[in-house]
């Protein structure tokens, strides 16, 4: 069996909104981007936080799952926000830019469906900062018919947080266990 996907959002994840008085986490370093379709005189502010790197590259070489990005970022994801954490490449989810005013417009994260025929029957972990209670009762129901979905909810104005990925290493070795599938571990990983 495959690994399940790690479907990784950055907005409200890896880029937290400012809190109530405009700062981000003291933790995160402001960087200027230029995402597709802008020019490089009005760059994008983003405020990254260099742990995230390390962590997620433990994460990916644990082999316990396969990280994709799920976000409106699309390809500057990998070419953009990736590279200033010290990240390969990654695949990401080809979402299309609907014409909404709103991330819930049938009361579930606007993305929900795109995601559900990019999986298939596919088990994933899904981290993103803006799930309804619709949403859990999507995963809970696609998890009842064997097509195993986890929903890690960071909060946006804080972000990622290594207890998130915890949960889904956490998750994602229940899920190979229970398939009899756990992949036997790098040499790199073991020494870390």
């Amino acid at each position: 069996m495959r690994p399940p996907y790690l479907l990784l959002d950055v907005d409200g994840v890896l880029i937290p909104f400012p809190d109530e008085a405009g700062a981000s986490p003291a933790s995160h370093i402001r960087h200027e981007v230029v995402p597709t379709g802008r020019s490089v005189d009005d760059p994008v502010t983003v405020w990254l936080n260099p742990v995230h790197g390390p962590l997620l590259m433990n994460i990916i070489r644990s082999g316990l799952v396969t990280p994709v990005w799920c976000t409106s970022w699309r390809q500057d994801a990998t070419n953009l926000v990736g590279p200033l954490l010290g990240l390969p490449p990654l695949p990401y989810i080809d979402l299309p830019r609907p014409q909404i005013t709103t991330s819930h417009p049938n009361g579930y994260l606007w993305k929900r469906d795109y995601v559900d025929m990019w999986l298939g029957d596919a088990p994933a972990a899904w981290i993103d900062d803006d799930f309804t209670d619709l949403d859990h009762g999507w995963a809970a129901e696609r998890t009842t018919r064997g097509q195993a979905a986890a929903l890690v909810q960071p909060d946006p104005h804080v972000g990622l947080l290594a207890e998130h990925l915890v949960e889904v290493l956490a998750r994602a070795a229940l899920l190979l266990v229970a398939q009899g599938d756990v992949p036997t571990v790098p040499r790199e990983a073991e020494a870390a």
